[in-house]
């Protein structure tokens, strides 16, 4: 009788290469933090949509975005510079 051992193969959809006009530092922190603000959200039940409410980055199509998606917006939105307002 042979043993067959089957193993799950999980692969990583989210772009760990970063868009050339990122810092690499920054571009890979920022997937690091994303990546555990959604896991704790999918830990605690949350969607892909609910993390980005979270980070106020929910789109129209928010309730149907995937976590690869969700992980890529809220690492774009870390790196993003931040426009100062006007007093």
């Amino acid at each position: 009788m042979a043993l067959i051992m089957s193993f799950e193969v999980i692969t990583n959809s989210c772009p760990d290469t970063l868009p050339l006009e990122r810092d690499p530092a920054q571009w890979h922190q920022a997937i690091g933090i994303a990546r555990q603000a959604c896991a704790r959200i999918f830990r605690d039940g949350g969607n892909a949509g609910d993390a980005l409410k979270a980070f106020g980055l929910a789109p129209a199509g928010a309730a149907s975005a995937n976590w690869s998606r969700a992980v890529t917006v809220i690492a774009e939105s870390l790196c993003s510079s931040r426009i100062k307002r006007a007093a």
